[in-house]
């Protein structure tokens, strides 16, 4: 078991980029972080406007409901319906995508310092 888990350890250290990369691989790690968030508020916006449109429907039956025909509320009723189902999947999409962001977020600044510290350990081996 131990013979194992040292050979996953060094699988798992053959993946980080090497120290002298480390200027390279922050600013690489960066515009990643930042691309995820970005597409994180586009991500948000279905279920916002679905949530959004669910109220304004029921509003508008509220207020001319009455002038148009017997059946036409359920149909309303329906889509606010399925607007707000549509809105909580979205939302459920979204926090499921914002936890895999924090996620990544935490393992890169893990892979940072990791790399710092190789970077340092060099440094001190060749003084």
């Amino acid at each position: 078991m131990e013979k194992q888990n040292d050979s996953m350890r060094e699988r798992l250290l053959a993946r980080l980029p090497q120290p002298e990369n480390l200027a390279a691989y922050r600013e690489e790690t960066a515009s990643l972080l930042a691309k995820h968030e970005k597409a994180l508020f586009w991500e948000k916006m279905p279920s916002v406007v679905c949530f959004v449109l669910a109220p304004a429907m029921l509003m508008a039956d509220w207020l001319w409901g009455q002038k148009l025909g017997p059946l036409h509320p359920y149909v309303i009723y329906f889509w606010a319906g399925l607007f707000m189902l549509a809105g909580g999947v979205g939302e459920l999409k979204y926090r499921i995508y914002r936890s895999k962001v924090d996620i990544l977020k935490e393992v890169k600044q893990v892979q940072l310092k990791v790399l710092e510290l190789e970077a340092s350990l060099q440094k001190r081996s060749s003084e």
